[in-house]
């Protein structure tokens, strides 16, 4: 694991989906290094098999030494992510950086896909990402997503999640170009299959996970000491692990 460096100290970091999962742990890693957090995320209430809620998330941000706001957002609805930001910028002075990490996932093919999950896949995944990138403006991007790879056997047993997942790849090859020379524009996602278990949540292979969080942590400090110049990337977390910069 990476030490806590301090870099995040003061800033502000919008997380989608960061209530429970990989969400939350992105958020206590950086609460730890002294940032605020904006818990950008629908559940406010507890379930039987699902515990956490954007309130017991906000409770844990703080005493791992952050500051924290949570906001009820579903990504699906543009108005609810203007007020989660408007929050924010009101509470901590702006954003800096933006985290994309809400997602909808369904391990189907094409056939056994209902059309409703379609419609959730693409709206949370690449429509969410689209919005809530857009309503944060000038905040620096980092997109939990894959690297485009055209190869069939990326589509052929999940091809609308796949879809899904690579237009929020192709928001930050777009984004990148768009706002070149304003603010960074990365994704990172882990080569090794992330096991989400939603009773569990993402209890297995822990190390996996803080490999994803150091990498995290690594795209946060290209950000800051490399800048605006590092962007359009869509690496691995293990490319990642082979940079100088990493310990």
């Amino acid at each position: 694991m990476l030490p806590q460096t301090g870099k995040l100290a003061g800033c502000t970091v919008f997380i989608t989906g960061a209530s429970r999962g990989i969400g939350k742990a992105i958020a206590l890693k950086a609460a730890k290094d002294g940032a605020n957090i904006v818990i950008a995320a629908k559940t406010t209430q507890s379930h039987p098999k699902l515990s956490g809620t954007i309130y017991t998330a906000a409770e844990e941000i703080e005493a791992a030494g952050g500051r924290a706001l949570p906001c009820i957002v579903d990504v699906r609805d543009e108005q609810q992510i203007n007020d989660a930001v408007e929050k924010a910028v009101e509470k901590f002075g702006g954003i800096d950086i933006l985290v994309n990490n809400a997602s909808a996932i369904s391990l189907t093919n094409t056939l056994e896909t209902p059309t409703k999950r379609v419609d959730l896949m693409m709206n949370v995944n690449t429509r969410g990402t689209y919005l809530t990138s857009k309503a944060c403006k000038i905040a620096h991007i980092l997109n939990l997503s894959p690297p485009l790879n055209l190869n069939p056997m990326w589509f052929k047993q999940h091809c609308a999640y796949t879809i899904a997942k690579y237009g929020m790849s192709m928001c930050v090859l777009g984004m990148a170009e768009e706002f070149r020379g304003e603010i960074a524009v990365n994704a990172l996602w882990p080569r090794t299959g992330m096991y989400l278990f939603k009773v569990h949540e993402i209890l297995t292979l822990c190390h996996k996970i803080c490999f994803v969080l150091d990498s995290f942590f690594c795209c946060c400090f290209v950000f800051w000491v490399l800048g605006i110049e590092h962007r359009g990337t869509l690496p691995f977390t293990s490319e990642l692990s082979r940079q100088s910069f990493l310990l």
